[in-house]
Formats: structure tokens, sequence, C-alpha cells
């Protein structure tokens, strides 16, 4: 393998979508996955369908879609990590990794002798990353930690959805996981930086990532508009907080978005439109007057939009430079040419389950791009082989393994 961290072994024992999302980066940039699942059972997320992966013929497999998402490039094994031979085997390839991944509650690893502190102890260089919903400190450090709870608790659903006194106004979470996303994304950040500093220093790392601690940061200028303020920001739905027209506008067929950003923009817009006496109008010539005016502006610009086609305009604000675009399906977004052009779909052949569509990594790197190495793995395809070839266990061994049900 050639990839940036081809010589970098991980032993994931996380699951659902922070910890695994945060491996998969890992493993994309070339490092030797290990993915750790429960013997019968794997990663929750290989059964949270419909839909499911379908074979050659059409029928649904047993692998959801969701899994899928998250867990390419890695190898699986399962191991029954509640019985002491399941622990002694994991800490005998944690001998052999670089990195552990996990994401179990507060203290839930250290009853197995899994935690950092037992780990260490088998590998002093080894870089231990702990997803947790809370931290591993701090009044809500024992709860439970799950998306949608801390996009509410971290504020992120106060800023997302309508205004109360609007239509279908209320609190809306954000269409995907995204503080799993965030997370993991920060995860495979604070890894690398793990590692980089071992490299200097010859010492692994212990790194304690929550959810919540990663949802606050990410409120970005949402939390410093409140901070420099002392004023809460309320939900405005699809405008921006700091800018006016950025938003969703109406058209003759649908709804386009507007992302002006600066005041030149916003002339062009309103040549275009058919109507340059607004840009000169001192309510709407500046960004702080449109921010200061804007429920007197938009009524005038939705008036203006609904004239015409969501295509006729985007063609039209494009050629002037002024931002623009539509509100695509999935359907629409894949079939994008900007985004078949990048290559964003990838289809990964797996010997048992066939095609398998991916998503592929934005991560462009010119000297080790990523790799599409391996499929997402069916549930312990690669026991035998880890096993084999990392602790030298012989088939009769495995065997014994398998028949006390520890892998």
């Amino acid at each position: 393998m050639s990839g940036a961290l081809s010589h970098i072994r991980v032993l994931d024992l996380s699951r659902i979508l922070a910890g695994p999302w945060a491996s998969q980066i890992l493993a994309d940039l070339g490092a030797d996955v290990i993915k750790v699942e429960r013997p019968g059972e794997g990663d929750d997320t290989r059964h949270w369908g419909p839909p499911f992966l379908k074979d050659e013929r059409g029928a649904d497999t047993d692998v959801a879609a969701y899994y899928l998402c998250a867990n390419r490039n890695k190898r699986s094994i399962t191991v029954d990590m509640t019985q002491a031979a399941g622990q002694q085997l994991l800490r005998e390839l944690v001998k052999d990794c670089d990195v552990v991944v996990e994401n179990f509650k507060q203290g839930g690893l250290a009853r197995y002798g899994l935690d950092y502190a037992s780990l260490k102890a088998v590998n002093p260089r080894i870089v231990y990353c702990s997803i947790t919903g809370f931290g591993q400190d701090g009044p809500y450090a024992a709860r439970a930690g799950y998306d949608f709870l801390i996009q509410g608790l971290g504020g992120l659903m106060s800023l997302t959805g309508r205004p109360d006194t609007e239509p279908g106004g209320g609190p809306i979470k954000v269409g995907v996981a995204l503080t799993d996303i965030l997370t993991g994304l920060y995860a495979a950040n604070a890894v690398q930086a793990a590692l980089a500093w071992r490299e200097k220093s010859g010492e692994g790392q212990y790194i304690d990532l929550a959810l919540l601690d990663v949802q606050v940061a990410c409120l970005a200028n949402q939390a410093m508009n409140y901070l420099t303020t002392g004023v809460a920001p309320g939900r405005l739905g699809n405008a921006h907080p700091n800018i006016v027209p950025y938003q969703d506008f109406p058209t003759d067929d649908g709804h386009m978005i507007l992302a002006i950003g600066n005041d030149g923009q916003f002339a062009r817009f309103c040549e275009a439109a058919g109507d340059s006496a607004l840009a000169r109008d001192t309510r709407f010539a500046t960004n702080k007057a449109r921010v200061e005016n804007r429920a007197t502006l938009i009524p005038l610009l939705n008036k203006l939009t609904i004239r015409r086609p969501t295509d006729e305009w985007i063609r039209c604000l494009e050629a002037v430079g002024v931002p623009c675009g539509p509100i695509n399906t999935l359907a629409d977004v894949f079939a994008d040419p900007q985004v078949q052009a990048r290559g964003l779909r990838v289809d990964m052949s797996h010997p048992a389950i066939g095609d398998v569509p991916q998503v592929a990594s934005p991560m462009r790197l010119s000297a080790t791009p990523v790799e599409y190495r391996r499929a997402p793995p069916l549930l312990g395809e690669h026991t035998d082989a880890v096993l084999a070839s990392l602790l030298g266990l012989s088939p009769a061994d495995i065997e014994r393994l398998r028949h006390d049900q520890v892998i």
C-alpha cells in the first residue's frame, strides 16, 4: 500500500457512526484498520435498514446501507470481549497496533482490561482515542450520548428551522447525523496529531473526544455572535444571520438559492432582475443596511425571483457572477455533471455481495491518493487471516476459539 498512513495499524473497537467515520478516514489514507465486532451480531448499523444493499438479482442482502457508509477499507474480525480469552486476543493485537479507537461509555472498557491504562501497559506507544457523548469528566460524563440529543443540547437545533412566528416554525435537526460526522473528523485529525507527536517524542497518548464538545465548537460564527453580544441568535430558516440576501427564494417552478456575499454582487443581481434601483436604495445599498432591513427587502426580492424558472435564473446570474444554485434531490446530486466529473460515486467490488456503491472521499492528495482497497467487509470476514498473520495462531488454535465462541 502507498497511502500516507500505510505504516499505521488501527484497532477499531467503535461502532455506529462517529468512531467508524474516524477510522474510515484513517483507512482511506492507507491505514490497516481492523474492525472488531461482536460474534453473530456485529456493528449495530449492519441491521439499521431498510434500505439494504441489493445483490446482483436485485434482492435485499443482510447488509444495511447505513453500515456501508462508514466501513470501507477495513478488515472485520469477530471477538467476544466479554470473555477473558477474547480480551487477551485484543491485548495481543494491540502490541502490533499504533491506534485504538473506541466509543464505549465512560469507563466501559475498564472492566474488560481494554481501557487506556491497561493497553498502555501492553504498548506504551499506543494512541488511544475515546469518543463519548460528554467526555471523561463533568456532571454528564456517565450519560450516553446520541447525535440527535446533542444537536438539541448543544444548541444546533436552536439555530435550525424556521422562526416560531412562521408557519412550520420550530427547532429542526440537521438531516444527517452531523454531530457524529464532525466528531469523526475531529477524531481523525486528533489521531494524526498524536501520531505526529509520537514521531518526535516516542510516546503515545490518550485522546478524549466528546460529541457535546464538538457540537459547541462547531457553532462557529453563531457562537461568536452570542459571545460578543450576549444575545442568543434565533432560527432564521434558510437565511443567514450576518449576510442578506443569503437564502432560498421562490422561482416560477420551484426554488433557488442566492448566496450574495458583497454589495457588488447585490447590485448585479438587481440589474439582472430588472430592478437596479433596489441596489441604490439606502436601505439596501450595503450589507449592514440589508441585514437591518431584512424584513422589508426579502418580500421585494421574492416578487422578482418568482417571475422566472430556476434554470433560467441560474444561467442569467452565473453569467454576471452572482452566486446561485438549485436545491437538488440526491438523485439530482449524483446526476450533476460536476459531481460526476469529480468521481464522487465509487463502485467497489466484493466477491460475496457484488458491487457496493460508495460516496468517494473528498481528500485529494497528489502523492498519496486515497485508494479504494476493500469494500465494507462481511461480519468476521478477516478473523482467521488476522489472527494467523498477526498473532501466529494455527488453524487448530482458531478452530478452538471458534468452538468456545470467543470468535
